[in-house]
């Protein structure tokens, strides 16, 4: 069963947390200079989120004196896979991956288990039986991410509101868990409906793309609940070249937070904006270092995440390091 634990853990208290999961599979032990290597197989690049994620990892590795081995799977599980067992087969101390979808992992988690290298769940976990595959999942709650989308929504609309959707990658994770979460909150009220849903890969242009089909084939739309910015940010070019205003017409609630979507909130293009941290480096760099060292972890880390509004992001938006 896919592990959904809800406990909040900020990187600071993960340093000095007494952990409570389970330990190193078996002892992987570092190089014989004492140097840790990471493989790590990243998504892609496919957002501005993605892009922040990664430099976030490759940051802290070298801060932390980690050895890191680096593949970008270009949004296809294949090359995930492939990676994996690339590192599977270099002998690497941890292996640690963000899954471009949530099945079909169980096979090449099995040979890294076999092999004796824990493996660490980043950003999106992955639905298997076997949760002995891995040693712990860190990252956000999707379906929190979602309901509170739907809460402000819930809050905020005056009458009926028909609500067009763009879904992230079809078989992701944060697609099924905000889909998930925005719908359980928005059941109720029997006059908030989801009238056309469809991915847009969490991409900008693909956002722009699926927007234009729905101006075109769905009339009156009132809100755009996009799974990220980046999709977010594409609806709203699409939506001015309808001839129409983004945050008024149309309001737009996204997930992430990342700049360019603080931007557009703070300027009143989007209306609100949930928080998706991607700075998971530190985090990920003391996870791998307790898991070599046999020690034990939490099963499962869930980042601390917030929500702005159009004044909370222009008061953050100076200090935004991403």
């Amino acid at each position: 069963m896919l592990k959904k634990i809800t406990i909040a853990l900020s990187a600071v208290a993960l340093a000095a947390l007494a952990a409570c999961g389970e330990g190193g599979s078996g002892g992987a032990a570092a190089g014989d200079d004492g140097t840790i290597t990471i493989g790590f197989a990243q998504v892609g690049a496919e957002s501005g989120w993605r892009t922040a994620n990664t430099k976030s990892i490759q940051e802290a590795a070298e801060a932390a004196g980690i050895e890191l081995k680096f593949s970008d799977a270009q949004q296809r599980q294949e090359n995930q896979i492939r990676a994996i067992r690339s590192y599977v087969q270099q002998r690497v101390d941890v292996i640690a991956f963000s899954p471009v979808v949530e099945t079909g992992w169980d096979t090449v988690l099995l040979e890294a288990k076999r092999a004796n290298i824990p493996v660490i769940l980043t950003d999106r976990a992955v639905d298997s039986d076997d949760t002995s595959l891995y040693e712990t999942f860190l990252g956000s709650d999707f379906v929190e991410e979602g309901r509170k989308a739907g809460e402000w929504l819930v809050e905020n609309a005056t009458g009926p509101q028909k609500v067009v959707e763009l879904q992230g990658t079809t078989g992701a994770a944060p697609a099924i868990d905000r889909k998930e979460g925005f719908e359980e909150v928005i059941a109720s009220r029997p006059d908030i409906e989801i009238v056309a849903s469809q991915t847009g890969d969490f991409t900008r242009s693909g956002g722009k793309q699926v927007m234009e089909a729905f101006l075109r084939s769905t009339p009156d739309i009132d809100v755009v609940y996009a799974h990220n910015d980046d999709m977010g940010l594409g609806a709203i070019e699409a939506i001015k070249a309808a001839g129409k205003v983004p945050g008024k017409d149309i309001k737009i609630i996204t997930v992430d937070a990342v700049k360019a979507g603080m931007e557009a909130l703070a300027a009143g293009e989007i209306n609100f904006i949930v928080e998706c941290n991607p700075l998971l480096g530190e985090q990920l760099m003391e996870l791998a270092k307790k898991v070599v060292a046999g020690e034990e972890v939490p099963e499962r880390v869930v980042t601390e995440e917030t929500t702005f509004t159009q004044e909370e992001a222009k008061a953050a938006l100076p200090d935004r390091q991403y």
